[in-house]
């Protein structure tokens, strides 16, 4: 194999970090059509660079950190930005946000108090994520085509926050018990 392609992953990945800010520049520039695309895009290159590292590069330690933050980072930027455009709810951007700073919090806890954790994936997380890039998806989308239709966007919003939440309690469901055992042990 090409030693240049076990590096297209990572490739792939950095575009997705550099498609973050650049969609967030799209949206409050009112280019909703270029913000869809660029946005879409890292939906898809996030699909295909985790196909492509399991194949080319499953032991990439830089990948396996660079992808999640490229993740958060286009998320954070496309609810923080279509939030200061009036588009999403603060409420929801806030739970969003509020969920990964406490999950990044409590490892961080965890790690001073000597009980190293480390949390992988779970299926409601990605789930989560999933909801979030189709709500975000749809409201680019209703922008790009210039539709109304807040009744479609408060009940992709309530679905998003649900599904965000019960993600959040599955995370602080195995902290607590890490922190409980690792009490015990001590």
């Amino acid at each position: 194999m090409n030693p240049m392609l076990r590096h297209l992953p990572n490739l792939l990945t950095a575009l997705r970090l550099c498609a973050a800010p650049f969609t967030a520049y799209l949206i409050l520039g009112g280019r909703d059509w270029a913000a869809l695309a660029v946005f879409a895009f890292a939906g898809l290159s996030d699909a295909l660079d985790g196909y492509l590292a399991r194949r080319l590069a499953p032991d990439s330690r830089f990948g396996a950190y660079l992808d999640p933050a490229a993740d958060k980072l286009l998320m954070l930027a496309s609810f923080v930005t279509l939030t200061m455009m009036g588009a999403v709810p603060f409420w929801l951007t806030a739970l969003v946000i509020g969920r990964d700073v406490a999950i990044v919090a409590c490892v961080g806890l965890s790690w001073l108090l000597a009980i190293p954790l480390r949390i992988e994936p779970l299926a409601v997380g990605k789930v989560s994520t999933v909801v979030q890039v189709g709500f975000i998806a749809l409201v680019l989308l209703l922008r790009a085509f210039d539709l109304e239709s807040p009744g479609a966007v408060e009940i992709a919003a309530v679905a998003t926050a649900a599904v965000t939440v019960a993600s959040w309690l599955a995370y602080a469901q195995i902290w607590f018990r890490a922190m409980a055992l690792g009490r015990r042990a001590a």
